[in-house]
């Protein structure tokens, strides 16, 4: 035993009995090698790691030898994993955390969520077992599972990571909200809110505590969907509206912002995972942002010039002749 997986089993005997959370090992192509989880819920965990496509996600970690932070994975149900791994080793040995679900899940909508994965008799026992164990899953927020996160990976590789470090690998954010989800503070999602807008209107790319404050404050819009997803989803669409808006007042051309919007809504309709969900939001912010601070960065471009290049980053794919850009422009070729 490593002297950073020794650490692990210390850090596991400091958390709270409340949200205890499990620690597995599995080896670089998925096999598994050994877990806290207690023997009777451990096959059916398991398998819904790899059912769900958590194994495929951890087999592609363990290649990744460039990538040296942690990454939270999520599934269509919402359940969710954190994957790191032991630097002694040399990534022969892939620790996943988890599973976890940012709020109490609903039976009905777990239901639905697992339909795809229960077409044979085998899966169909095996989600009935995964149910009826919910109410024994560990269920905490986001801000502390990346927190019990980022201390289980320091320990393993011996970084001093900081939260941000989950940023870059497409970080979770909360997932769908359940009946007994607690109030908020309307006054202060809405203050949160303008400061996020804000810096998109200002081109800021200093955005991430205020991203993260957000977060914290707020999972998203409280409407529950037919499935896991649909949540996140709305909450999506509705937060990429708001901050094409806040580029356009920014500076951004409707062309550009309207277009890069709608490819945005589209690609998180066609998501079928909690994670990569996460990951498109984190990227539509910070693609906006960096579009308005590049405009902002560059204010000796002409409005016909700015207006021209909108035209040629939205048409990479057309041929572009001279005369389209003198006619958009209001020009003769």
């Amino acid at each position: 035993m490593t002297k950073g997986e020794q650490n692990l089993l210390l850090l596991e005997s400091l958390i709270a009995s409340n949200e205890k959370f499990y620690v597995w090992c599995y080896d670089p192509d998925g096999g598994f090698v050994a877990t806290s989880c207690p023997e009777a819920e451990r096959d059916v965990l398991d398998r819904a790691f790899r059912i769900l496509g958590g194994a495929d996600k951890l087999t592609a970690y363990a290649r990744d030898n460039a990538n040296t932070r942690p990454r939270i994975i999520g599934s269509s149900i919402g359940m969710q994993w954190a994957l790191s791994y032991e630097s002694d080793r040399n990534r022969k040995l892939i620790f996943a955390v988890g599973p976890v679900f940012y709020a109490e899940p609903l039976e009905r909508h777990l239901r639905v969520g697992l339909r795809p994965y229960t077409q044979s008799r085998e899966n169909a026992v095996w989600a009935t077992e995964l149910i009826r164990l919910l109410p024994q899953l560990p269920v905490m927020s986001y801000a502390i599972f990346t927190r019990y996160v980022m201390m289980v990976h320091n320990t393993l590789t011996g970084q001093q990571l900081g939260l941000d470090a989950l940023a870059s690998a497409g970080s979770d954010k909360d997932a769908p909200l359940s009946e007994s989800a607690p109030q908020r503070d309307r006054g202060k999602v809405y203050l949160s809110e303008r400061a996020m807008l804000q810096m998109v209107r200002n081109g800021d790319i200093n955005y991430y505590s205020v991203l993260q404050g957000s977060i914290r404050l707020s999972p998203g819009v409280p409407i529950r969907g037919q499935d896991p997803l649909r949540q996140m989803k709305t909450s999506i669409v509705v937060f990429t509206t708001l901050v094409s808006r806040a580029a356009m007042e920014g500076g951004l051309s409707p062309e550009v912002a309207y277009a890069l919007g709608d490819s945005y809504i589209q690609s998180a309709e066609d998501c079928r995972d909690s994670g990569e969900l996460s990951a498109l939001a984190h990227a539509m912010y910070h693609d906006f942002i960096y579009r308005v601070h590049h405009l902002r960065t560059n204010p000796d471009y002409s409005h016909a010039i700015q207006k021209c290049c909108d035209y040629i980053e939205l048409s990479l794919e057309r041929k572009i002749r001279t005369a389209d850009l003198a006619a958009l422009v209001g020009y003769t070729e």
